[in-house]
């Protein structure tokens, strides 16, 4: 029986190279707790794991700013504006979301690094280096192989855990938004450009894995650096042990639960904001 019915829908942003479908437990979850809860796919994406791998190409060439543009056009017909929860490209999917006024609070789970994150650990760069090392990736959609997804998204579980995620989630992604990603230090309106300093936006969770290859600690601890003038809400926690597959491993509760926390203070805090 569900809770009863909550003031703000949860809307969850999937990764690079994972489907949206892959939220299905979350929206199970938050709905049982009074939530009303959507998972929209990146434009191009299938309705399914196995349409997009069939059709790949639906995904060429989309970028950073076409996903933002998307998932805005999708709020905007929504009666009340959402907490947003992403994770990989979805948090830095959900900063950009915050930052512009089409979220109510955001939730960005081992973020994509910002403009302004000059650090650039191994793990980041060889995890990226399946589309990044060839410069042709960045008008094509690339897959992992089952090696490649085990280095970035299953180095802290066993390969037979890893081997079951590969199958039953990846999707083919567009490597425009790791270039994008790459080269925002050179580009003056980089589209991976976030407002972490002026922007008045409600709260923000930044929640990182311990052992993510893909966005490793020291990365979302710099982004979290980049919002430390920024007079609106900014919150970061940790969850200790967890690689880059924490939103969809058996691990996945623990890492809901700090966000359905994190949300409901934020729930109360605004409602008190509110009366007062």
């Amino acid at each position: 029986m569900p809770d009863q019915k909550r003031p703000y829908p949860i809307l969850f942003i999937h990764g690079l190279w994972i489907h949206a479908s892959a939220w299905r437990d979350w929206q199970d979850h938050f709905q049982e707790l009074g939530y009303e809860t959507s998972a929209p796919g990146w434009p191009g994406d299938g309705d399914s794991v196995e349409s997009t791998r069939e059709n790949p190409e639906t995904l060429n060439d989309v970028g950073i700013s076409l996903i933002c543009r998307h998932y805005a056009d999708i709020i905007d017909g929504m009666p009340v504006k959402p907490i947003v929860v992403g994770h990989s490209f979805g948090g830095l999917i959900a900063q950009e979301l915050l930052a512009n006024g089409y979220a109510t609070a955001a939730v960005a789970i081992d973020p994509a690094p910002v403009k302004g994150v000059k650090i650039l650990p191994f793990s980041q760069l060889r995890s990226g280096l399946p589309v990044l090392g060839n410069p042709a990736n960045k008008k094509r959609t690339v897959a992992l192989t089952r090696d490649q997804f085990r280095y970035s998204f299953g180095n802290m579980l066993t390969p037979e855990e890893s081997d079951a995620l590969f199958e039953k989630w990846t999707i083919p992604g567009p490597g425009r938004p790791l270039f994008e990603d790459a080269t925002a230090a050179f580009v003056r309106n980089s589209p991976a450009a976030v407002d972490t300093h002026d922007a008045v936006r409600g709260p923000l969770l930044l929640v990182s894995g311990t052992d993510d290859h893909v966005v490793p600690l020291k990365v979302t601890e710099a982004v979290v650096k980049l919002y430390a003038d920024n007079s609106s809400r900014t919150d970061f926690t940790t969850v200790d042990g967890r690689g880059h597959s924490l939103t969809m491993d058996a691990g996945w509760t623990d890492v809901a639960a700090l966000a359905v926390d994190w949300i409901r203070q934020r729930e109360q805090e605004m409602t008190a904001s509110a009366v007062s």
